[in-house]
């Protein structure tokens, strides 16, 4: 399977494609700065291997990593989380999770009211700025796989 750095570097290397995909395409430049903000988050930080415990993901969290051991201990390695269209979603509520904790707690310390304002305008590309890193993950994952059984079949 592709090492960490070659997700990534896969990943944060196709993105000026999509950027200019999105150009040619006239997309607003907000919506192309919230995807390519949600898209760098999610290559760095929200990587299907975060169902590993010791993954380059995880430790990009440095300190606050032990926020996804329970992640990694519920979702098995290439389980639900490597799902084209589950995966994403389950980093997405794992992390609406544990943000309505931390408002909850703050809330009842120092009565931090809860935000009102969403753009929903972004809610579009933010999503396709997080699901497309994991797409690219995973299909080069099924591609390294499947080049692999053909050898050893081949051979």
């Amino acid at each position: 399977m592709p090492q960490g750095r070659t997700h990534l570097a896969f990943e944060l290397g196709t993105l000026p494609g999509w950027v200019a995909l999105g150009v040619v395409l006239h997309v607003g430049r907000t919506s192309l700065v919230f995807f390519t903000g949600a898209y760098v988050m999610a290559s760095l930080f929200l990587s299907p291997d975060l169902d590993l415990a010791k993954s380059d993901a995880s430790r990009r969290w440095r300190g606050a990593r032990f926020l996804w051991r329970p992640y990694a201990a519920f979702f098995r390695h290439r389980g639900i989380s490597h799902s084209p269209l589950l995966g994403p979603l389950t980093r997405i509520l794992y992390l609406a999770v544990l943000g309505a904790a931390l408002w909850a707690i703050l809330h009842m310390v120092v009565d931090v009211p809860f935000p009102q304002v969403v753009p929903w305008e972004s809610a579009l590309p933010v999503l396709a700025g997080l699901y497309l890193p994991h797409l690219l993950h995973v299909a080069l994952d099924r591609t390294v796989s499947l080049g692999k059984r053909f050898i050893l079949h081949r051979g």
